[in-house]
């Protein structure tokens, strides 16, 4: 037993399994490629009033989930806990939103929050994002919708729906604020949730608690309290939406968890997950940039889990990604033997092929079982009297069957087979 475990929620990902962690990475990000996002890199730890000021004081991510420390500047920094709020950082402070608009970035990595960890719920989170800002129109919600669908989709992800809702502008929020306070506070609430209420009465629509449901059951919906410009964007949304034969559902009850939402907002939801249902969301954020300190311009984007993802096509009884390490595996049996696979192996990994070899002069009964473990097509065998003869044994590890090849020859002969 090791005398360190990884710190408690924290998932290590290793291989067979990472293979799919990476696929399905890989696979959310280059659906957001395909639309034309353009890649971007942030820090892990930022400035601690940037999430303080761009995720909102009332939300449990800011009041109660945030790793914030002093540097040794003494400077307040906090672990990243969601992607936006940096985003925004990055495009003011670097002028992207002077240029072409809309400005269409993806990313991905991870975020930290300090939760109870359950299935599907860690303190270090890996997210695939996109952010489309500068642009307010109902067509590119949809598209960001719809990247998101397409790269789940694309993995073999078919048991999740689309929920969405409209959370209203300027104009009608403040009226309809005011409505849900007066029917709030005419409940009979608890203190944590009388000071929800106060400073921002969306999120005891959230409360998952039974008795709270129930108590709220005849709340007011924004999604009636619409201003006609929000109303006509949303319809516009689910027309588009439709245009692109993406399915949803709405969901006028629906709240998420950071307050910098606007207008357009929806998830992604499995079954499969038991209480841990999300596997991503996300939705319009007009107001925030201005917050930032940059122009008044709107944005849309999406966080989509990598963890909860992995775990809903396990539900499913799906996997992807390449769970096999190498295609190729030499076996050399002795000093000129490895001298002259070696080569071999730099050559077909110039040539793109993953190849590993046989350390540590193991004979070959025990050199042929690491090449059944390693998952390889095929198992290149040396000895002295290949040596001799110039010869390489090609051994395909499905069928056994096994033929001798030219030395010179072997790399397009392995090329050519696994074409």
């Amino acid at each position: 037993m090791s005398d360190f475990q990884a710190p408690k929620g924290v998932p290590d990902y290793l291989p067979p399994d990472s293979a799919q962690f990476v696929a399905v990475r890989d696979g959310l990000l280059d659906s957001a490629r395909r639309a034309g996002y353009g890649h971007v890199e942030l820090p892990i730890f930022e400035d601690t009033g940037l999430f303080a000021r761009g995720v909102g004081e009332s939300t449990d991510v800011v009041s109660k989930e945030m790793y914030t420390f002093a540097d040794r500047g003494d400077r307040s920094v906090t672990l990243r806990p969601e992607g936006t709020a940096g985003v925004m950082r990055a495009v003011i402070e670097h002028g992207l939103d002077r240029g072409q608009l809309p400005v269409k970035l993806r990313y991905s990595g991870p975020f930290f929050r300090y939760e109870r960890p359950q299935a599907g719920r860690y303190r270090q989170l890996q997210q695939v994002g996109v952010e489309a800002i500068g642009v307010d129109d109902p067509a590119l919600d949809a598209e960001v919708i719809a990247v998101a669908d397409a790269g789940f989709r694309a993995l073999g992800l078919d048991g999740f729906r689309l929920e969405i809702t409209s959370l209203g502008d300027d104009t009608c929020r403040p009226q309809y604020r005011e409505l849900l306070q007066d029917f709030l506070f005419g409940l009979d609430l608890d203190e944590d949730i009388r000071r929800r209420a106060v400073i921002n009465p969306l999120r005891v629509l959230d409360d998952k608690r039974q008795h709270v449901r129930e108590m709220t059951a005849g709340a007011p919906l924004m999604l009636d309290h619409l201003s006609d410009a929000a109303k006509q964007h949303f319809d516009m949304v689910l027309a588009n939406l439709d245009a692109l034969g993406v399915p949803y559902v709405i969901n006028p009850r629906m709240v998420r968890g950071l307050d910098y939402y606007t207008k357009t907002t929806f998830e992604f939801v499995h079954d499969g997950l038991g209480a841990q249902s999300g596997i991503g969301g996300g939705g319009r954020y007009d107001g925030l940039m201005k917050q930032l300190g940059g122009q008044d311009l709107s944005g849309i984007g999406f966080g989509l889990g990598v963890d909860r993802t992995v775990l809903a096509l396990k539900a499913e009884g799906k996997t992807v990604g390449e769970t096999s390490r190498v295609d190729v595996y030499c076996v050399p049996l002795g000093d000129a033997a490895k001298l002259a696979l070696a080569k071999v192996a730099g050559e077909l990994r110039a040539a793109g092929v993953r190849v590993d070899l046989a350390y540590g002069d193991r004979g070959l009964k025990g050199a042929m079982r690491g090449a059944d473990r390693s998952g390889a097509r095929f198992a290149l065998v040396v000895g002295d009297g290949e040596v001799e003869a110039g010869t390489v044994g090609v051994k395909e590890l499905g069928t056994g069957e096994q033929v001798d090849v030219g030395s010179d020859a072997v790399v397009a002969e392995i090329l050519s087979r696994l074409t």
